[in-house]
């Protein structure tokens, strides 16, 4: 076992993978080293996670524990970790937890005395915030926001009286449609919009809530992907 390793002696180890969120590139070696490693990788879609394990020359087992799932299998992970392996965990991109369903394992794991490793990888959130340059000395994370209008409306005027940045998430082809609410709630507010986060077309975006709205509506219409989003306190 290695000088390091977090486990005691004969328990397994439940390892949180962070993956890329878009460039290869920031894979690390202990990323490889946990995954190689690994007896079993759970995943969000196993086709998502072979490509990645591929890339690395890497084949290991893997099975599909995403939220529809993963409920039903924790007491087999927990069997796993008590007999003595290593159980990884890796989202489809990002840290694993971060609105992800990985919180379970992690959850079911440490109630259950069993020991849990983060093993570091880029993540959209802390990405999100320095490429900002809006001032995210505080920031609050709320990752997607409800879909429905009337409770959209009501989080967001919630949001406005949080003192600090706010970090969105936002699937590519509800960009518009989101950041309009926030232009109708809040349409002074300065937004960065930050789409492709690590790859080469990265690009930032900046102005209010309001010329971002417009901005991003015409760019959705010719087919352009979504972006992470951090509002400042103002």
């Amino acid at each position: 076992m290695p000088q390091d390793d977090p486990r005691p002696s004969g328990a397994g180890v439940l390892s949180l993978v962070g993956t890329p969120i878009g460039n290869l590139g920031d894979l690390s070696g202990r990323v490889r080293d946990t995954l190689a490693a690994a007896d079993v990788v759970l995943c969000e879609d196993t086709r998502v996670t072979g490509r990645l394990l591929s890339a690395m020359g890497l084949r290991r087992p893997l099975e599909r524990c995403d939220e529809n799932v993963i409920a039903s299998r924790v007491p087999a992970v927990l069997e796993r970790l008590s007999s003595g392996q290593r159980v990884a965990f890796a989202s489809d991109a990002g840290m694993p937890t971060v609105s992800d369903p990985g919180r379970r394992l992690v959850d079911a794991a440490l109630d259950a005395g069993l020991p849990v490793e983060v093993v570091p990888g880029p993540s959209a959130v802390t990405c999100a915030v320095a490429a900002s340059g809006l001032d995210c000395s505080h920031f609050f994370f709320e990752g997607f926001l409800p879909r429905k209008a009337g409770a959209r409306r009501e989080r967001l005027d919630l949001l406005a009286r949080v003192p600090g940045a706010v970090v969105l998430y936002e699937s590519p082809h509800r960009v518009a449609a989101t950041l309009a609410s926030v232009a109708e709630a809040m349409p002074g507010r300065r937004v960065a919009l930050v789409r492709e986060l690590t790859k080469l077309h990265e690009e930032c975006l900046r102005g209010t809530a309001a010329e971002l709205s417009a901005t991003v509506a015409e760019a959705e219409a010719q087919g352009r992907p979504g972006m992470a989003s951090a509002t400042d306190a103002r």
